[in-house]
């Protein structure tokens, strides 16, 4: 930065002891699990050394304002600069060697991930992919580090891989238990996490033991619209507040937790994160509703002609696919989940022009969000009886939006063998494509 601006990102406290470290930084861990730590009553407490997932200009970027940097809330009331204050230090993800240090360390009680649905490697059945060339890679690394060769362990590729690594170090550093907790949009995240940590510490058989008794998984709900800053909007938002890596997200957020944190943690509740013994309803409602609808729009959106998330919603074909969607998911969603005000919130926040949310960046590994986001919904209303019309519709609209696929019954095959089995489903979408591909008028 060249020149002090007035509201330039610094701290207004020393920085806080790391106590947790963050794989995955970016955009939304910024906003979300980096912004509650930071407002947490005992905030002083508890700081973060954060790994990106592969590129080093965020790190430097951040390294450059020791960690701190500025989250702009954008409403339709305008623009609120806070800034955010519990990254102490930040890394490249390939910084193996601090990030052993870190996780080594008697003070790390608690390791926050944001590596995407992708960013997991596993198979159908939540294991590690073994067809994965960079999990392959992995394991034998792993088995080396198991044969005495720890140094192997700097080499891992993979974000769980790292993980597996990390949590050796810390067995043979005796640095006691600690809590893993997944923010990323996965049905049981914590389970799934804790599923695919295993099958590599496989690999490391006195670390799964010792993880075993060790070490949480703990499950979570994470709700904020946080859209890639894209750069002339990066330029535009570093010469307002003097910093290279603001963050631009919605007033909203949500977090709902359930877990134990054997270590301790932050008190998350006083800045405004719940904590439930029964996530999966609140996990659904999000995974759904917000989620399902944002592939929905990042499907049938740009078929008729929209970039933007706002856009999109405002065509009352994709808002009605939406809709129709979330009829088919309400059915499957308990009671007390005030489904008719978040519906409603919903498509407010989507239809926020100021939050420019590309639809492109929604549509990365469609196939995967679709399997998570848009089948549980489908596969339970046919389990029902029910037509699931409005699934059907979610689907159609992502094949529609694949030109590589020709049959429907094929492609519905990739994301769920019952719905490609079940004849009536298949014609169901087979009709809804026709109506998605139709051109926008």
């Amino acid at each position: 930065m060249t020149c002090p601006h007035d509201d330039e990102p610094t701290r207004s406290r020393p920085a806080p002891p790391v106590r947790i470290v963050h794989l995955g930084l970016g955009a939304f861990s910024r906003s979300h699990t980096a912004w509650y730590t930071s407002r947490a009553d005992d905030a002083a407490q508890w700081g973060i050394a954060a790994y990106t997932g592969r590129s080093a200009g965020l790190a430097d970027a951040l390294t450059a304002q020791d960690g701190v940097y500025s989250l702009v809330t954008r409403s339709a009331a305008g623009d609120r600069q806070e800034v955010v204050e519990s990254i102490v230090r930040a890394h490249p993800g390939d910084d193996m060697a601090s990030l052993l240090a870190d996780l080594s360390a008697p003070a790390t009680v608690i390791v926050t991930l944001t590596i995407t649905e992708a960013g997991y490697r596993t198979g159908a059945d939540g294991l590690p992919d073994d067809l994965d060339p960079l999990v392959v890679a992995d394991r034998r690394l792993l088995a080396r580090v198991a044969e005495g060769d720890v140094d192997a362990a700097r080499g891992m590729r993979t974000a769980l891989g790292r993980l597996v690594a990390g949590l050796d170090a810390r067995r043979r550093a005796g640095a006691g238990p600690l809590a893993v907790v997944s923010c990323d949009n996965l049905p049981d995240n914590g389970g799934h996490l804790s599923r695919a940590v295993f099958g590599l510490a496989a690999s490391v058989p006195e670390t799964a033991r010792w993880c075993a008794d060790q070490v949480s998984f703990v499950s979570c709900s994470v709700d904020r619209i946080t859209p890639r800053v894209e750069p002339a909007e990066l330029a535009r938002l570093t010469a307002r507040y003097g910093d290279a890596a603001p963050v631009v997200a919605e007033d909203f957020s949500d977090w709902v937790i359930s877990g134990e944190f054997p270590a301790g943690r932050p008190a998350w509740e006083t800045a405004g994160a719940r904590f439930t013994v029964d996530l999966e309803p609140w996990e659904a409602r999000k995974l759904w509703l917000l989620n399902g609808a944002h592939t929905i729009l990042a499907c049938l959106g740009p078929l008729r002609g929209h970039d933007l998330v706002s856009e999109a919603i405002s065509d009352e074909v994709c808002r009605d696919a939406v809709e129709h969607f979330w009829d088919d998911a309400q059915r499957s969603l308990p009671g007390g989940l005030g489904l008719p005000a978040y519906r409603h919130a919903l498509l407010e926040r989507f239809a926020n022009p100021r939050i420019a949310h590309p639809l492109a960046q929604i549509a990365l590994d469609t196939a995967t969000k679709v399997r998570l986001r848009i089948v549980p919904v489908a596969e339970r209303e046919r389990a029902a009886g029910r037509p699931a019309s409005g699934a059907a519709g979610a689907l159609a609209a992502w094949l529609a939006s694949d030109g590589a696929i020709r049959a429907t019954a094929t492609g519905l095959a990739r994301v769920s063998a019952s719905l490609a089995e079940d004849d009536e489903f298949v014609a169901e979408v087979t009709r809804a494509i026709g109506r998605a591909a139709a051109p926008s008028r």
